[in-house]
């Protein structure tokens, strides 16, 4: 009987295991061991590409792909990781169980949004998280229309000021003027904890997000927290209402709950202690990659971030140690020294920096093309050929 790689997820991390785990097998000529994905959908949802209009077009079909390469796709919802019996249970779209076996497993099932339990945020506010709850902000956007002028109609509040916030933020002026039309006196507000605009980000990075505010007219809130939302806005901690009918939530990530189920350390994100191989500490058959490892990227002792371009460059680590372990080979060691960062701001442009202190590189123009370039070409999976799939899964590859 063949052994059996299970990866849980085909988000970047997963995808890119499952192709480098197939090029080590391809190297050692093996046919013995069989590679499985199990996922809701066979589609990498391009998930940094969910602040943009027409999010619907952001996903990129892997049946192919998956076919071309050897690898398995099962449809299907993990629920529960029985780590002694080396079982994964999980449901079909239709709600039927089934388990699968596995002899190593990769756990890559990615993050997720935190949302708080205060008053009004499950009814009344959107994200851009997952590209369901995006493509129902996007059709809530376009219903605006329909809607009679009112200060609530033409005010979008983003709760946090952080990269999705700011992302989100910054592009939504256009969003609304193409709902609303040019004359329309909108009003787009980021309601942050920080005491400064874009302090999370960073001090070399801060004056383009302060110079891309102003000119599209992005309000700022400062040093204040969401308590409750309603139909109407938002109340601040401090009493403060602001009137708005659309309410983006864009606070904190968590990594899959999946990971309270396998022994291990949990970081305050939820994230898996991995060693330099990327296998959960403590175990013998359990790897974990993406947006589910802490997993450090240096020998500074950076950690990974909940980013694409971290979650790329664990997979192809991960793919590769989990199918070296069954084949007696040896690992590699993770490493991805190279730190960049290119947050978009809407019209104004992008800004593009180099390292963990955010080194400015490029602003404006130069930084929207390379912005341009990264979302629409280099995040996306390879084509559907075996030759050119397997290469692009060398973990040697530079991400960035």
């Amino acid at each position: 009987m063949k052994q059996h790689i299970l990866i849980i997820g085909a988000g970047f991390a997963g995808v890119w295991s499952a192709l480098s785990a197939a090029r080590l097998l391809d190297q050692h000529d093996r046919n013995d061991v069989r590679i499985t994905v199990l996922a809701p959908q066979a589609e990498l949802r391009i998930r940094p590409r969910f602040y943009e209009a027409d999010v619907h077009k952001m996903m990129a079909p892997l049946d192919a792909l998956f076919d071309a390469v050897g690898v398995q796709f099962v449809q299907g919802t993990a629920d529960r990781i029985d780590q002694g019996s080396r079982q994964v249970t999980y449901r079909d779209a239709c709600g039927t169980q089934g388990t699968l076996t596995f002899d190593r497993l990769v756990l890559a099932a990615g993050s997720q949004v935190i949302r708080p339990d205060f008053p009004g945020l499950a009814e009344h506010a959107f994200d851009v998280d997952q590209i369901e709850n995006a493509v129902h902000l996007e059709a809530h956007i376009r219903s605006l229309r329909d809607r009679p002028a009112s200060t609530a109609r033409n005010t979008v509040v983003v709760a946090g000021g952080g990269f999705t916030g700011i992302e989100t933020a910054t592009e939504m002026p256009a969003r609304l003027r193409a709902a609303l039309g040019d004359d329309a006196d909108i009003r787009v507000i980021v309601v942050d904890r920080s005491p400064g605009i874009g302090s999370s980000m960073g001090e070399g990075i801060r004056p383009s997000i302060i110079e891309a505010s102003q000119q599209l007219g992005v309000e700022w809130v400062l040093n204040a927290t969401v308590a409750s939302v309603d139909a109407g806005g938002v109340t601040l901690a401090d009493g403060q209402h602001i009137e708005s009918s659309t309410v983006i939530w864009t606070v904190g990530v968590r990594a899959n709950p999946l990971t309270e189920q396998v022994d291990g350390t949990l970081d305050p994100q939820g994230r898996l202690h991995v060693d330099g191989h990327l296998k959960v500490l403590g175990q013998e058959a359990i790897f974990a990659t993406g947006d589910v490892a802490h997993a450090v990227t240096d020998t500074l002792g950076n950690l990974a971030a909940m980013t694409c371009q971290h979650a790329i460059a664990l997979g192809r680590y991960a793919g590769n140690n989990v199918a070296a372990d069954l084949l007696g080979v040896a690992p590699m060691q993770y490493s991805q020294p190279k730190y960049v960062t290119c947050l978009d701001l809407g019209a104004w442009g992008a800004v593009y920096t180099e390292g963990w202190d955010r080194q400015v590189k490029l602003v404006k123009h130069e930084g929207k093309e390379l912005k341009t370039q990264i979302n629409s070409v280099w995040i996306y999976p390879p084509a559907a050929d075996r030759a050119i799939a397997l290469a692009a899964a060398d973990p040697l590859i530079p991400v960035a």
